[in-house]
């Protein structure tokens, strides 16, 4: 009588050979769990990109100020007073000419139509004083020029230029009351701001009737630096205001949106699963009925139980290992660098790209053979116990 071993190996040698003979329920088992893996990390790449295009608007030297408890930019308001006091506090680095590099910003929503909808959809506009582009040297000019001050001219991120219409080099916006003129295109590397228009602060601010600006970044001496400015601001009595490292900020707009994606992700992702594990078991069943007389011949001539299940398992577990593979194969070839836009914190749009990464493809992978694990087990035990001699006589 053969080893243990080697009669595991010869069942399920024997019953792998056999699964193109059932090729169609078994492809019933690779699709169901490949679409549910493609949905998962798909969504999830959506938590990721987004997660990833905040967490690279930023700077660990630079700091952000907004008025006391405002939880984001379009909720806060500052007075030039108040901004000038900011910008000439301690660890701010000064520029070449003597004077802080340090930029107050109105910001402000303009209503565009998308390209691929045709709906409209609010986009930041954002105002920013003459150090802006010292401060953020990571803002490039790609075609055209820079806005002029006293303008109405402003330049467009490439990411918003490939979301909204309108937008393109020489083009005109209209909007309170006032042409527009996009005289050139920036990329940031990739950060929210690509999805943002800029232009001269005190031009939108006359153009919108206002006299506050929403914040004011600064370019810290250091990154160790942070805690001599905030210490200056937090205990100004003529200052009411939230100290934040850039990156802290954009984290935390980060964080809510992040976290319904993630939910939604496992909510869909397990609901689907459910699916995926009631159709593997149907489909599994299927096959030991098939296989009932060759279970039982086996058994009858010899073989244990255990190398029966342990066939049945491998056939599952490796049929939900090919429908991870693909499925995470599929999300990577059609979701990743895809670019879409979703709301950020200030309820306007932020163009970011999905981000299929090899931690998300082996979680749907994962995924995948717990499903075929539990697909497996309850015809895996069917199969062991199958009474050899009512199959025999059924034959």
């Amino acid at each position: 009588m053969a080893t243990l071993s080697h009669q595991i190996i010869a069942v399920t040698a024997n019953n792998l050979r056999s699964v193109p003979q059932r090729w169609g329920i078994s492809a019933v088992i690779v699709i169901g769990i490949a679409v549910t893996v493609a949905v998962l990390v798909s969504v999830l790449a959506m938590a990721a990109g987004f997660g990833k295009t905040l967490a690279n608007t930023g700077r660990a030297d630079r700091a952000l100020v907004l008025r006391g408890g405002s939880q984001s930019e379009l909720a806060s308001t500052l007075s030039r007073d108040n901004a000038l006091t900011i910008m000439d506090a301690r660890g701010v680095r000064k520029g070449a000419d003597g004077k802080s590099i340090a930029s107050a910003e109105m910001v402000a929503i303009v209503s565009l139509k998308q390209k691929n909808t045709g709906t409209k959809a609010n986009v930041t506009l954002r105002g920013v004083g003459p150090k802006a582009f010292e401060l953020r040297p990571e803002i490039k000019i790609t075609a055209g020029r820079m806005f002029r001050p006293a303008v109405r001219e402003l330049i467009v991120g490439k990411s918003a230029l490939a979301q909204f219409e309108g937008l393109e080099l020489g083009g005109h916006l209209t909007f309170h009351q006032g042409e527009w003129n996009v005289v050139g295109i920036f990329e940031t590397g990739g950060d929210s701001h690509e999805s943002e228009l800029m232009a001269d602060a005190e031009t939108v601010l006359s153009a919108y009737r206002r006299n506050l600006f929403q914040n004011v970044i600064v370019l810290l001496e250091s990154p160790q630096s942070f805690d001599a400015f905030k210490d200056a601001l937090t205990t100004n009595p003529t200052l009411s205001v939230d100290v934040k490292r850039e990156t802290e900020y954009y984290a935390e707009q980060s964080k809510q949106l992040s976290k319904l994606l993630f939910f939604v992700a496992y909510i869909v992702g397990g609901i689907m699963a459910v699916g995926a594990v009631f159709g593997a078991l149907n489909t599994m069943y299927s096959a030991v009925s098939s296989r009932s007389l060759e279970i039982a011949t086996l058994r009858a001539i010899g073989f244990g139980a255990l190398p029966v299940v342990v066939s049945v398992f491998v056939e599952a577990m490796l049929l939900a290992l090919i429908g991870g593979v693909l499925g995470a194969l599929a999300a990577w070839m059609f979701f990743n660098g895809n670019a879409v836009n979703t709301l950020g914190a200030n309820f306007t749009q932020v163009v970011f790209q999905l981000t299929v990464t090899p931690a998300l493809a082996v979680s749907g992978i994962v995924l995948a053979c717990i499903i075929g694990l539990v697909g497996g087990l309850f015809p895996a035990i069917r199969a062991a116990r199958l009474p050899i001699a009512a199959a025999l006589r059924a034959a």
